[in-house]
């Protein structure tokens, strides 16, 4: 059954290059080099005959692509952007966001049906079966439409629609198909009534992959602690469930069959068919397949069984991070656990007790987290910038307390319908299981070099070479030791280099490419100031600057500066104040609350404020007129020995002249252009008086305001300012 495995690959890789690859040309020169490369790491007989077939599923795969984006999709494609009276049948309860409210549904379009996410301006509440009808504005998620999205296109959803104009709500006939949500949500009250207050959002996470209500502290602590997978429902999650449904049928492979199958389905329509579930449950039905048979279960082939079918359901889902992390990882432990476990228990063998029962345990459960972090750690690192190092450790830590807690939520959840006393007692045990699990992830966030970040581009080289040592380990096994001592030789030569990097300069000016927003750091003789938090996500924002500060060897801040509380310049605040200790916090006059930890001092710019802190000084504008939140935006100049660094917020040109009438503005080097580079600031009145050397503008790629506008380019030009933009160059950072 191997060729299932070389099919997969085939099929996976021509998939993944349709995605990623816009032309023939690349595709073909990807999955020639994924032959090459299959050729060179197979000089076994049969080699040859393994890279036919690996040809042959990458040919099928570009086939299936072609022929799902041409039948399929084609006929929405030229939607995108148009906006039409459209009828979508909700398949779920409608979520409240910040912005009114979403639900997700199918329309009929083209006489077949689509998945798609609806955008509502009220918080309408609809429940499934619920028709909406109205004006809506279309997008398409794939890579035709303007602004393709890997997040819906991998769970399938090809079409957003915004509410354009009215959209009216009538109640529907729920079917059959409306069970799962139903469930779902019958799961989550339960959840929020038998669990403690404090319980009850990890509970969500942990059973159903609800993260919604988890507060960014603990997404933090368990991404460090290298947990995170525990609150996304994964194989691990299948996994218990299939170990349970085995015990109460006794192992009795009929039975178990005849049980575990329907819930298995069940359990993963209600956890709302990701990819990792979806993954895992395929797997465990062959599983089931071939002890009906009494054939034998070969996991690399079911994993590559699984692969096909959700490819062959959504080619697209290649683009899921789920999906990818979820493959590697099982692929990961194929590849490595054996190997990993036969060191580990090397001592042991042959040994009897109860006390090396419990280490062989102890072995086995870390060779089975370390193979399953070797292939998803460049994953994490690319597509969250973070590499858990105690990741290991804390898995041994909690992941029988994971496994007893999701039995326990399931038995609440059962409990609740015939005996709601026993689900409080049963909820309450898993509360406590819960706050354990929680406690370990805090306590391991906590350690110094938990993680590493990939911010940093010493991280990243160090990660290049710790997977060119992976590549040799698996053509020279018995030189494993050697390579990971060069791999902790060569980390810790990465971070010594991080730490070091800001000494070489005086003073350094970083503006964090945050999307339409602004974040700016200024670190001067070792001393670290925030302007502004905010962008396009409040915890992206917090993320990337918490991390760029952390990758160079500072876990606090000086001072931090809100210019205003628009959540474009402030809205990640709150959470870079929970992960950075900050000494001092300077706010403006009308300020909305802010959870301040207790050890940061507040103060309120009302007036002028003049900081000096080693040679530098720091000049803090108040405005002078009481108007809108942008008009009342604090201006900040940073004095230094070697750069002078002017920040106006979000101040028009008005409020830019009262500026340099009240207060005495010199020449800088460093001016950042007010308001993302709106044309209503950088008036020609503050480029003559401070005749800035440089302008940075902090906007968003393709942002809906035009920021920057060609007037303030122009005047820039006009004036012979050098410009640096995130929008086209990404994070700046500026040594003197």
């Amino acid at each position: 059954m191997r060729w299932i495995l070389y099919t997969a690959m085939g099929f996976a890789a021509a998939c993944g290059l349709s995605v990623y690859c816009g032309s023939w040309p690349l595709r073909m020169l990807g999955a020639g080099g994924i032959l090459l490369l299959s050729a060179l790491a197979e000089r076994k007989p049969g080699a040859v005959r393994r890279c036919l077939v690996a040809l042959l599923g990458c040919a099928l795969g570009f086939g299936w692509f072609h022929l799902y984006r041409n039948w399929y999709l084609a006929p929405i494609a030229p939607l995108d952007g148009e906006t039409a009276v459209y009828t979508v049948r909700a398949s779920d309860y409608s979520r409240e966001t910040e912005y009114g409210s979403v639900v997700d549904g199918t329309i009929r379009l083209a006489d077949r049906s689509y998945r798609v996410t609806a955008y509502l301006r009220d918080a309408e509440e609809t429940e499934p079966g619920d028709l909406l009808s109205g004006s809506f504005r279309i997008q398409v998620t794939f890579d035709a439409g303007q602004e393709p999205s890997s997040y819906y296109q991998g769970k399938g959803i090809f079409l957003l629609a915004y509410q354009a104009d009215t959209v009216a709500v009538t109640v529907g006939q729920r079917s059959f198909r409306d069970t799962p949500a139903v469930l779902r949500r019958f799961i989550q009250e339960t959840l929020d009534t038998y669990l403690p207050e404090d319980c009850a959002s990890f509970a969500r996470a942990l059973l159903l992959g609800d993260t919604a209500q988890l507060t960014y502290q603990t997404e933090t602590e368990l991404k460090l602690s290298g947990i995170r997978h525990v609150a996304a429902v994964s194989g691990l999650h299948i996994s218990v469930l299939f170990a349970v449904i085995s015990a109460l049928t006794f192992r009795k492979r009929y039975l178990t069959a005849l049980l575990g199958i329907p819930l298995l389905c069940l359990f993963t329509a209600v956890a709302g068919f990701t990819p990792s579930v979806t993954r895992a449950c395929i797997m465990s039905g062959l599983m089931l397949t071939a002890q009906l048979a009494d054939k034998e279960y070969d996991g690399p082939s079911a994993l590559a069984s699984a692969v096909l079918v959700m490819l062959a359901a959504n080619p697209y889902c290649i683009s899921s991070v789920s999906f990818q992390l979820s493959a590697a990882s099982v692929a990961g432990i194929f590849l490595f656990t054996p190997w990993l476990l036969e060191r580990l228990t090397a001592r042991l063998s042959g040994k009897k007790g109860k006390k090396y029962a419990f280490l062989r345990k102890l072995a086995a459960g870390a060779a089975v987290s370390l193979g399953a972090q070797v292939l998803t750690i460049p994953l994490c690192a690319g597509y969250f910038g973070v590499v858990s190092l105690i990741s290991a450790a804390t898995n041994i830590l909690v992941l029988w307390a994971v496994s007893l807690t999701f039995c326990l939520l399931a038995v609440t959840c059962v409990m609740a319908m015939v005996c709601p006393t026993l689900a409080g007692w049963v909820g309450a045990a898993a509360g406590m299981l819960i706050r354990y699990i929680l406690i370990v992830a805090k306590t391991m966030a906590a350690i110094p070099l938990a993680a590493v970040y990939t911010v940093s581009p010493y991280i990243v080289v160090w990660l290049f070479f710790a997977y060119l040592l992976v590549l040799l380990f698996l053509r020279y096994r018995k030189m494993a030791g050697i390579f990971v001592h060069c791999a902790v030789i060569s980390l810790c030569l990465a971070l010594v280099l991080s730490w070091l990097e800001p000494s070489a300069s005086d003073t350094c000016f970083t503006v964090l490419d945050v999307g339409q927003g602004q974040c700016l750091l200024v670190q001067s003789e070792g001393r670290i100031y925030v302007v502004d938090c905010g962008g396009d996500s409040d915890s992206h924002t917090a993320d990337l600057a918490a991390e760029t500060l952390l990758s160079q060897g500072y876990n606090h801040v000086d001072g931090m500066i809100l210019t205003h509380t628009d959540r474009d310049h402030a809205g990640g605040a709150e959470n870079l104040l929970s992960r950075i200790r900050t000494d001092l916090l300077i706010l403006p006059r009308q300020t909305e609350n802010i959870a301040v930890p207790a050890d940061t001092r507040v103060v309120i710019a009302e007036q002028d404020i003049q900081i000096t802190d080693g040679t530098a000084t720091i000049s803090i504008f108040a405005p002078v007129f009481h108007g809108e939140e942008n008009e009342m935006s604090l201006c900040v100049l940073f004095d230094t020995e070697k750069c002078d660094i002017l920040i106006t917020g979000d101040r028009n040109a008005f409020d830019e002249r009262s500026l340099l009438r009240h207060s005495e503005i010199p020449d800088v080097d460093i001016l950042v252009a007010g308001h993302h580079g709106s044309r209503y600031s950088t008036c020609e009145e503050l480029l003559t008086a401070a005749n800035p050397e440089i302008v940075c503008i902090s906007a968003g790629a393709d942002n809906p305001y035009g920021h920057p506008a060609q007037e303030v380019l122009d005047r820039l030009s006009d004036f012979g300012c050098t410009v640096y933009r995130t929008d086209q160059q990404g994070t700046i950072t500026i040594r003197r």
